[in-house]
């Protein structure tokens, strides 16, 4: 790519997330942060307090990228076929029609997910990792972009199912909006109520980008964007001393390194090169492998969370300062 190309990319992702900027007000980085995860193919869970705008962020975005979206309520009594879909009995017609779920859709917005048993958030399973849903023996193949944006609250526990660790693997991040940083944002979200005569100003957005457009930019992200050897070698020696660091007793798999080196190349595309740098990496790292860690019951009990250890292996880990020499 030349540089006029690569500015353009960077207008477009700056345009994506003053876009749902204009809805949500909170901190820029984080929005950038669910860009480059949507850029690179992948799901995210946020975990945070209620009332923080979470499900206003999700479904801005997904208003921004100019996709189709579809809200599923997560509750206790939520089957399985009331996601993916089912095949009913067509009397008249003698003969089944498939119903499909909420699935089928460019974004998914999960809300509460923790609240739903875990039979049927096994049901998202196949559907996030293979971009496929299979009801009744027969396999469906989803389209493109597929994401889901999956929130759940992290205070109450009564009522709810805690997601496995084959589930909570699936997501590429896990992030959280946080409080407003000063009493100026908060003010700000008021005043915004306040314009917009609505608790919900979504459909007053207009898309800062086409379906079409977004999946040329995950496109670029895959065929584009140069890594070098010393940055991938950089994530695997992360990703490996996660594995034996003392307060571990799982580390992260070989699926976190491929999201960390997926998200790392959407970082760079968004910052306007089509090459990786160490900050890059840096820059997810706590995100993409903090959830995917499983701590000593001892550790846990002392109160030691997952994000210090990425902090520790970060200061462990030499940060490169050279690149190679880059292919022709």
């Amino acid at each position: 790519m030349n540089e006029h190309e690569l500015e353009r990319v960077r207008q477009t992702c700056d345009d994506i997330i003053d876009r749902v900027g204009e809805a949500f007000v909170g901190n820029r980085l984080l929005l950038r942060k669910l860009l480059a995860a949507a850029l690179a193919n992948g799901h995210v869970l946020f975990e945070d307090y209620p009332g923080l705008g979470k499900t206003l962020l999700a479904k801005v975005f997904s208003r921004a990228i100019g996709s189709e979206t579809k809200r599923v309520q997560f509750t206790p009594d939520l089957l399985p076929s009331d996601i993916i879909g089912v095949n009913v009995w067509r009397q008249n017609e003698g003969t089944f029609q498939l119903i499909k779920g909420p699935v089928f859709t460019h974004v998914l917005l999960a809300d509460e997910i923790n609240r739903a048993p875990p039979k049927t958030q096994a049901a998202l399973l196949e559907a996030m990792e293979e971009r496929q849903v299979t009801i009744d023996g027969d396999t469906l193949s989803l389209g493109s972009p597929f994401i889901v944006i999956a929130t759940q609250n992290p205070i109450e526990q009564e009522g709810t199912y805690p997601l496995p660790e084959a589930q909570l693997d699936r997501f590429l991040f896990k992030l959280g909006t946080g409080y407003p940083a000063n009493q100026e944002l908060e003010s700000d979200i008021l005043n915004r109520r306040i314009a917009w005569q609505k608790d919900d100003p979504t459909g007053d957005l207009e898309p800062a980008i086409s379906v079409e457009g977004f999946l040329e930019l995950q496109r670029l992200v895959e065929t584009a964007v140069y890594i070098d050897t010393v940055i991938v070698d950089y994530i695997t020696e992360l990703v490996r001393l996660t594995r034996e660091h003392p307060r571990v007793a799982v580390g992260v798999s070989p699926r976190g390194s491929l999201a960390l080196l997926r998200v790392s190349r959407s970082i760079a595309l968004i910052h306007g090169r089509d090459f990786v740098v160490p900050d890059d990496v840096k820059m997810v790292v706590t995100e993409v492998l903090a959830h995917r860690i499983i701590l000593n019951i001892e550790d846990t009990l002392e109160g030691v969370r997952p994000e210090s250890i990425i902090d520790e292996i970060l200061d462990q880990v030499p940060v490169p300062t050279e690149l190679g020499t880059r292919p022709a």
